[in-house]
């Protein structure tokens, strides 16, 4: 029995306190592994972009599609729909533990790509295999997480999602003078990671909390149709409306700023990759000295850390409408931005995502949420390259609105910081039964 088997439990799993057991870092750590799969093949892709374009003759609108059809959008967004609500039918282990063999084969066939038939195949398969893994990952690290410290653990995978680009783009920035070769190396690399993860993770049980949750009968009223209503409709909207709002920046911000840094003359290929990898190093920082250590100390924390970083991340688009695009702006925007996101960005998202819904709907309504997003992601990726080869004014004017969207949004945050599962839960069943008609 594991020590995270026996720890004492609730009805549905650990106990209330924030102690965090060496089991549970560990565990924490291979599922984060997703996000770091998920945000290294994003950024690998982003870095290659325009090599992609050069070495096999691809358009503007061939680029904007290879974008749209990958792990940034649309294949992540049918992976989330399809893999969250199984990891809730069929259990969490099954989907995180298989899926990472199917992003490893269609890794290879990037890293190996002669033509752009094998591009844009693999492309799409890694999104939908990291989007199947997402969902299901992030709700096994919240139902293992104590209640004081669902935060601190649900931010490790933040952590674990922005250092796979950080390594990414290192490995890119070394190897700049071989081309596209050197990028070729980098998705091999992700493709090792996903095999290492696989074979660590097949030491990994299945979820407490979910085995209690169908043990006691829960799944029965666990269809889509109960989140289409009272307290669920609207947590889904919210959480859905933060995560749509902000991740049209971060997708764009992830796959594009390379590319438009290189094709608008502000830098070249090592000048790109060096400046995207100072802000995913500065989002592990803040996320450490900030979001893990004070996501769980109380609602007032948290709304405080959200309007703080809510205005960082405006401010830091909103430079790129009043300013040139040019590499001291772009420092800028990276300072104010890779420290912003920490406090009010994705690590929040999947904090309250695991909260706020019941343990046989968590995945999948994170999956709907997240799949929405990536779906409206991959639509804006065909305009993107098309508005950037016109200047960044048209690209920074939406997405700046966008995250003034996100921050009001936010604000309105439920007090959920510290409270078991179980009592959110008993919670919003009882506001759920009030907010049905008589």
């Amino acid at each position: 029995m594991t020590s995270l088997e026996s720890a004492p439990t609730g009805r549905h799993g650990p106990d209330g306190g924030g102690s965090v057991s060496k089991q549970q870092w560990k565990w924490t750590v291979l599922a984060g592994m997703a996000s770091y799969l998920d945000a290294g093949s994003i950024v690998a892709l982003g870095s290659g972009l325009a090599l992609f374009q050069d070495r096999l003759g691809l358009s503007g609108t061939a680029v904007g599609v290879l974008a749209a059809i990958g792990p940034n959008a649309i294949g992540a967004a049918i992976g989330a729909f399809i893999g969250g609500r199984l990891g809730d039918k069929l259990g969490r282990k099954r989907i995180y533990q298989y899926d990472l063999l199917v992003y490893a084969a269609a890794i290879l066939l990037v890293a190996f790509a002669a033509n752009p038939s094998m591009l844009f195949a693999g492309t799409f398969v890694v999104g939908v295999a990291v989007g199947a893994d997402v969902p299901t990952s992030l709700a096994l690290v919240g139902e293992l997480s104590p209640s004081k410290a669902r935060g601190k653990l649900l931010g490790l995978t933040q952590v674990t999602w922005n250092l796979g680009p950080v390594v990414v783009l290192l490995l890119a920035f070394a190897m700049a003078p071989l081309g596209l070769l050197g990028i070729r190396i980098v998705f091999l690399h992700l493709f090792v990671v996903a095999i290492v993860t696989y074979l660590l993770r097949r030491g990994m049980t299945e979820s407490v909390v979910w085995k209690a949750a169908r043990s006691s009968g829960r799944a029965a009223g666990a269809g889509v149709r109960h989140l289409l209503r009272g307290p669920h409709l609207r947590a889904l909207v919210w959480t859905g409306g933060i995560y749509l709002t902000w991740n049209l920046m971060a997708g764009t911000n992830g796959i594009f700023t390379p590319y438009m840094v290189r094709t608008l003359g502000a830098g070249g290929q090592a000048t790109s990759v060096a400046l995207q990898c100072a802000s995913f190093a500065l989002a592990i920082v803040g996320t450490v000295a900030i979001y893990m250590r004070f996501a769980d100390s109380g609602h007032r924390h948290r709304r405080v850390m959200w309007v703080i970083g809510a205005s960082m991340q405006v401010a830091a688009w909103g430079l790129f409408l009043v300013l040139p695009f040019t590499v001291p702006v772009i420092l800028c925007n990276v300072l104010l931005f890779g420290i912003g996101q920490t406090m009010a960005g994705e690590g929040f998202y999947k904090t309250v995502s695991q909260e706020l819904f019941p343990t046989m709907l968590r995945g999948t309504a994170q999956g709907i949420t997240f799949g929405v997003a990536r779906v409206v992601l991959g639509i804006w990726s065909f305009f993107v390259p098309v508005l950037a080869a016109t200047g960044v004014t048209a690209v920074a004017a939406f997405l700046t609105g966008c995250l003034v969207v996100c921050g009001v949004l936010g604000y309105f945050m439920p007090n959920t910081t510290g409270k078991s599962l179980d009592e959110i839960e008993a919670e919003r069943d009882v506001n759920q039964r009030t907010s049905r008609p008589s």
